[in-house]
């Protein structure tokens, strides 16, 4: 590309990285002084320090976000014979959850606007042997919860939330998380708040929440009692000590990542911005941009070049990927999936990063990479 006047000057931009500080150092050298480094007060504690974001729901701490979907859904009684309708424009870890139930993930296409489940798509794929449906949160922005809850109870099916990208997000004043029969948030380095790897599986019902916690401990309550057939899906003390101090942060982080949506939205050009819908809460895990008929690699590419990190979050819509293989007409899934591209937003970004990012991103939209 041929270098013009008004070219940015190359900085060095990451897209998201992990926030550890002293106080997260602090809280792992105190478990390791301790010695216990399994499950144990600090997970109980992070557990309930967790209720607060979601309404005083019942929380269950596990290895991953994609054990607390999996064990979410196990807790629900669904598998073999059952149908669980999910977004195909998703990561590939929410059909995985279903299909390792046994039941079967039948996909559907997003809304034009949000990069969330169609509720009409999702009416128009119940069938006998239905389920549940999967309302997966992506980016950071809820799908319309509503709608799903009212398609839910309408069809007598479960409501999950797959709230891996969305701490703190809401939908009508009510937090994600709190909608759902299950609901599954993760912290892998990545996302908003973490804690190394973890996930929560959360629930408003007693008796879900006795079989996640079976489920995720080898099937047993009191030791060597064991009830049911379950995994070893536990979270460390290492893990929920950090979580217990991100904690405290998550809710200044999340204003920090809204104002630099904020000044994104206002200052981008010749992209499509992330639109937020009517009543919603979105806290921006990924700030999305979409390209159009822009050549997204090479725009990338060049981003890069002038020092701004970016990664496309999904290239391939998951009923496309050789795991499912299934043949549907999802056409907004595919229009997004080629357009789409997630580009800074974190807490960490400085005036300067996003003057950057901004004149980056102009430029690379004006020259038409």
């Amino acid at each position: 590309m041929k270098l013009l006047r008004d070219h940015p000057r190359k900085r060095n931009v990451t897209l998201n990285r992990p926030d550890i500080g002293l106080a997260e150092r602090l809280a792992v050298n105190s478990v390791l002084k301790k010695g216990n480094l399994a499950q144990g007060n600090q997970v109980k504690a992070f557990e309930l320090g967790f209720a607060n974001f979601v309404d005083s729901q019942r929380c269950v701490a596990v290895n991953s976000g994609t054990s607390a979907l999996h064990l979410g859904l196990l807790s629900l009684g669904i598998g073999a014979g059952d149908e669980v309708i999910l977004p195909s424009f998703t990561f590939a870890a929410t059909a995985n959850a279903i299909a390792l139930t046994g039941a079967k993930p039948v996909f559907v296409d997003i809304e034009c606007d949000y990069f969330a489940i169609d509720p009409n798509a999702v009416l128009a794929a119940i069938t006998k042997k239905t389920k549940a449906v999967i309302g997966v949160h992506l980016y950071g922005h809820p799908a319309n919860l509503e709608s799903l809850e009212n398609i839910a109870k309408k069809h007598s099916i479960y409501l999950v939330e797959d709230a891996a990208q969305a701490h703190l997000a809401s939908y009508l004043g009510k937090p994600v998380g709190s909608w759902g029969d299950v609901a599954a948030f993760s912290f892998y380095p990545t996302k908003n708040m973490t804690t190394g790897e973890g996930g929560m599986a959360v629930t408003g019902d007693q008796q879900t929440e006795r079989t996640l916690r079976l489920l995720r401990n080898q099937g047993m309550e009191a030791r060597y009692q064991n009830e049911i057939p379950g995994f070893n899906n536990r979270m460390t003390e290492i893990a929920a000590a950090i979580g217990l101090v991100q904690l405290r942060k998550i809710e200044k982080w999340t204003l920090a990542r809204q104002a630099n949506a904020a000044f994104l939205d206002k200052n981008l050009d010749g992209v499509g911005v992330p639109k937020v819908a009517a009543g919603a809460k979105h806290v921006y895990h990924q700030y999305t941009i979409s390209l159009g008929d822009l050549d997204r690699y090479r725009f990338a590419s060049e981003l890069k070049r002038l020092g701004v990190d970016s990664d496309v979050y999904y290239p391939t819509p998951v009923h496309e990927l050789p795991a499912y293989a299934q043949v549907h007409d999802l056409p907004i899934s595919l229009l997004a999936s080629k357009t789409c591209l997630s580009i800074p937003v974190h807490q960490n970004l400085r005036k300067a990063d996003l003057h950057h990012i901004v004149q980056s991103v102009n430029f690379l939209a004006k020259s038409g990479a």
